[in-house]
């Protein structure tokens, strides 16, 4: 659920797609995926792995989303000008799976964190229903910069960490794995029932690290597990890291700090931050106040 930039995206990656709900599925006491189509979904074009989207989910009082452009030079400006009551949501997930469906249609698959009503998006989910609409910005070309996870040749061993936010899209990369991928793999969630059942034909280690309610100490539990941790030797690592934005600066730290792994090979993003809105985090980005994601920035 990375913040996207404010401003349109670059027209040759992305466009708005229309999407409806064609049903859901509980996966676990935190995980809820649904399904969307739609004909616009032909002319999307998933580049597997952690791709991500943009979601305009409709306000409270609303069962479809309405915006008053889609065009690719004005949405931006006429989507902050709405009221604030009237305008969508706009949150940012990745897709867990995109296949032709069996009447035919082309089917979307994204998973959402519930949490009751704590958040617009927990709030739409646990409430989406057959025939609700919404829109999205999504890829229109598989090789768009939304794919994050990219492994230098060479790499011959995979480390993964992902909080509850980002395991839809760690579980997507674990899927489309080749046999002989070695993974070590750290997963956190709130409650052992959201340790969900993920396949993969990689030779891939996972631990599940379960919080229970734990609080801003959550970094430092993470790290205590991976420091405990014996990861197989390899000359050639790379390192995906994803979820809350303080706990992955940590987690990489660890691996560029404690386990000597070169920088540029470790692919980090906050997907959120404790006690900060996802519209506090499209203004920084707005003002360049954002963390940098690139692989060679500084810690």
């Amino acid at each position: 659920m990375t913040a996207t930039a404010p401003g349109a995206p670059a027209v040759a990656h992305f466009r708005f797609f229309a999407l409806e709900v064609l049903r859901t599925r509980r996966l676990g006491r935190s995980f809820l995926r649904v399904t969307f189509g739609g004909e616009s979904l032909a002319a999307f074009r998933s580049g597997g792995f952690d791709q991500s989207l943009s979601l305009f989910l409709p306000p409270a009082h609303r069962e479809h989303t309405e915006l008053p452009s889609t065009a690719g030079d004005t949405w931006f400006a006429a989507w902050r000008a709405m009221p604030p009551e009237q305008r969508p949501v706009m949150r940012s997930y990745t897709v867990r799976e995109q296949r032709r469906g069996p009447g035919g249609g082309d089917e979307v698959d994204i998973d959402f964190v519930l949490h009751g009503d704590a958040s617009p998006a927990s709030r739409w989910a646990g409430r989406a229903a057959a025939g609700h609409r919404v829109l999205a910005i999504g890829p229109a070309v598989a090789e768009n910069k939304s794919v994050r996870f990219q492994p230098p040749p060479g790499t011959d061993a995979l480390f993964l960490y992902a909080d509850e936010t980002a395991l839809p899209a760690a579980a997507a990369i674990l899927e489309r794995l080749p046999a002989d991928a070695r993974v070590r793999a750290w997963f956190e969630v709130p409650h052992a029932q959201d340790r969900l059942a993920l396949a993969t034909p990689a030779d891939a280690d996972i631990t599940w690290i379960v919080r229970e309610g734990a609080g801003r100490d959550r970094a430092e539990r993470v790290l205590d597990v991976l420091r405990a941790a014996e990861p197989p030797r390899s000359e050639g690592p790379y390192v995906w890291l994803a979820g809350e934005a303080g706990t992955v600066r940590a987690v990489r730290r660890h691996f560029v700090r404690d386990r000597a792994v070169d920088r540029r090979r470790v692919r980090f993003t906050g997907y959120w931050r404790l006690g900060a809105s996802e519209e506090q985090l499209l203004a920084e980005a707005s003002a360049g106040r954002a963390p940098s994601e690139d692989p060679a920035s500084e810690l």
